[in-house]
């Protein structure tokens, strides 16, 4: 079957390799389509991400939707849910599956994800789409997932003033489910101008591009005097993050979703301090692909108008190169001419 693998930053291969072993409690799945996320980006970017780095050629890919081939799905397209925690450990039992030690992760570390033409992983794992739902919709309920346990833990209540600070593919998602939680006003700042104009359509009130600590003064003009009550940070820099801190009020709620390039996130302790301020940090998602597929499948959160850009398998580095441009939005990879698994 054809494979991707990333061998090292900025090096990906397109491979002919053997279908590996069937683990216990696996289904085999004809991969559909897999998206790029900011992870992947890391990844392709600097061999790593945060203490994880490249020890071998991996494919990566944790967004993704297919085609069960075996098992209760067989023949229905199905998300797949790219965790596999252990079960057993106290994180588990509490219900925190996301922060199990032991985890295993889809395109991350010593495990493969989905950018090749067939796939192995425990059936748990795969949520059947409704009706009506395409590969793209069953890609995008990950981030979606994503940005409804940064919603969760934000705490955002009817009528609280919101700052979203990043409008990539998961910063949109949270304004739309901060507008759907009831919030009264939301700002939200990107670097790019086509992300702000997305934004709006989104729910956001109030748009800026960002400058760095220059855009207080015109952020200040449209919140409340005290400052907002709740911020999500989803740019993965740390301008981001000290923006919000500012903006924020006292005894505000922020919740940090993006990743910093050089695994540092750095604050003005005296602005944390004096505000009392609790930083809440959020590790992927727990719990959420139930909901997500209720949410579109009632029309309240529109998937597929974030995806910009398709490429082939083929065309992997190519579409690599365009995400790390952040041209358009989500930009996913179709897996085509689908050749016999153990060729």
């Amino acid at each position: 079957m054809k494979t991707i693998r990333l061998h090292a930053a900025g090096e990906l291969r397109v491979e002919q390799e053997v279908l590996r072993q069937q683990k216990t409690g696996e289904v085999l799945i004809l991969m559909g389509e897999v998206g790029i996320c900011g992870s992947d980006l890391h990844w392709f970017d600097d061999g790593g991400i945060g203490d994880a780095q490249l020890s071998h050629p991996l494919i990566l890919g944790h967004e993704m939707a297919g085609i069960a081939q075996t098992g209760r799905y067989a023949g229905m397209l199905v998300a797949i849910d790219p965790s596999i925690p252990c079960g057993e450990c106290d994180f588990c039992k509490e219900g925190n599956p996301n922060l199990c030690p032991t985890q295993r992760f889809a395109g991350h570390s010593n495990e493969d994800g989905g950018l090749c033409e067939y796939f192995y992983w425990p059936e748990e794992n795969l949520y059947p789409l409704p009706e009506g739902f395409t590969l793209s919709d069953g890609v995008m309920l990950e981030p979606l997932g994503v940005a409804m346990y940064a919603v969760d833990l934000s705490g955002i209540k009817p009528g609280d003033s919101v700052g979203v600070f990043g409008c990539g593919p998961i910063g949109l998602l949270i304004i739309r489910l901060a507008r759907l939680a009831g919030a009264g006003q939301i700002v939200a700042t990107d670097i790019l101008p086509h992300r702000i104009e997305v934004a709006l359509g989104q729910g956001a009130d109030h748009v800026f591009l960002a400058n760095g600590m220059q855009d207080l003064d015109d952020l200040r003009k449209v919140i409340p005097a005290n400052g907002l009550d709740v911020v999500i940070e989803v740019a993965g820099d740390n301008s981001a993050v000290e923006t919000a801190l500012e903006l924020v009020k006292p005894g505000g709620r922020v919740t940090l979703v993006g990743i910093p390039a050089d695994n540092r996130t750095s604050v003005n302790a005296a602005t944390v301090r004096r505000k009392g301020l609790a930083l809440q940090w959020v590790r992927r998602m727990k719990h959420t692909y139930p909901r997500a597929i209720e949410l579109v499948q009632r029309g309240q959160v529109e998937l597929r108008s974030l995806v910009s850009h398709r490429f082939s398998l083929d065309e992997a580095a190519r579409a690599f190169v365009t995400a790390q441009k952040r041209d358009g939005l989500k930009i996913v990879i179709s897996i085509e001419g689908v050749s016999d698994p153990v060729q």
